[in-house]
């Protein structure tokens, strides 16, 4: 049997090598940050918020463990966003501090870096992580499909709700950062979820690499401890909490060297040739 190769390995000094240590800086050195706007999402509901290139932002366990399915856009052209599966690719299945999330073709760039992650959940005996991408959010059509009823309590309805002031729609919402969401997949490949380890306080933090507008859903289901599909299914408005947003302008010197990354240079031929470049061998 072969040995499983990592597919994605970058050359050296690519955008995947990240200089962690200003980014350790940006989270370590708080205290001359300025706070631009601090928020609370109420449980089972959502909220968009813009966020400018170099500031941060946390999203906060205010009440306890809850988990957030987070959609994120570039601010000035919402068709580059946030590419679930490809960021999954070029670091890992759950991300943790230093990870980035990237964007969708043909710009393939990041958008976000995360500078800090307090829960530090690694890997357990079953092979779980936090900070998920191997799922996606839960939406009324799953539930439709599994329970046979309309159900507008999920996280793809609260991300539409969420985006519609910015004049986005159902459309534009896409594969999300599962945060604060434990999960894996068994021996036989299947999906598992386990409770959010997450506690009072807790917190992911990010990096603004260029403008976004962010969006998230406090799930309706709460911190996961309560089934919502299969036999034992039941309402887990119980283990529901809200959840709180911090955006915060870092201090200037902290951004010096800086700059935003640009959208990728590839030069977009995808093997269209002009009949003048053609190959000498294709009238043959």
């Amino acid at each position: 049997m072969a040995v499983p190769r990592v597919i994605y390995e970058a050359k050296p000094g690519s955008p995947l090598e990240i200089d962690r240590a200003r980014y350790a800086r940006l989270a370590g050195e708080t205290a001359g940050r300025a706070l631009v706007e601090r928020f609370t999402v109420p449980r089972r509901s959502g909220r968009a918020w813009p966020v400018r290139a170099g500031q941060l932002f946390r999203i906060v366990a205010v009440e306890g463990p809850q988990v957030a399915d987070l959609n994120v856009w570039s601010l000035a052209n919402p068709r580059e966003r946030f590419w679930a599966s490809r960021t999954r690719q070029l670091h890992q299945a759950h991300l943790t501090a230093f990870d980035r999330l990237w964007s969708c073709l043909p710009y393939l760039r990041p958008m976000l870096t995360i500078t800090a992650d307090t829960i530090q959940y690694g890997r357990d005996e079953d092979g779980g992580g936090c900070h998920d991408l191997l799922g996606t959010r839960c939406d009324p059509y799953v539930h439709k499909l599994l329970n046979g009823e309309d159900f507008d309590l999920c996280c793809h309805s609260n991300l539409v709700r969420a985006v519609a002031p910015f004049h986005l729609t159902e459309l534009d919402v896409h594969d999300v950062l599962n945060v604060f969401q434990v999960t894996g997949l068994t021996p036989e490949g299947r999906y598992f979820v386990k409770p959010s380890p997450a506690r009072t306080g807790d917190f992911i933090e990010f990096f603004a690499e260029i403008d976004v507008l962010c969006a998230i859903s406090v799930c309706p289901h709460g911190d996961l401890s309560v089934p919502v599909w299969g036999p034992d299914a039941g309402d887990p408005l119980a283990t529901c909490r809200p959840l709180g947003v911090e955006i915060w302008e870092p201090a200037a010197d902290l951004l010096a060297g800086w700059a935003q990354p640009r959208p990728s240079d590839y030069a977009g031929g995808h093997g269209f040739l002009s009949k003048a470049a053609s190959s000498p061998h294709e009238s043959l």
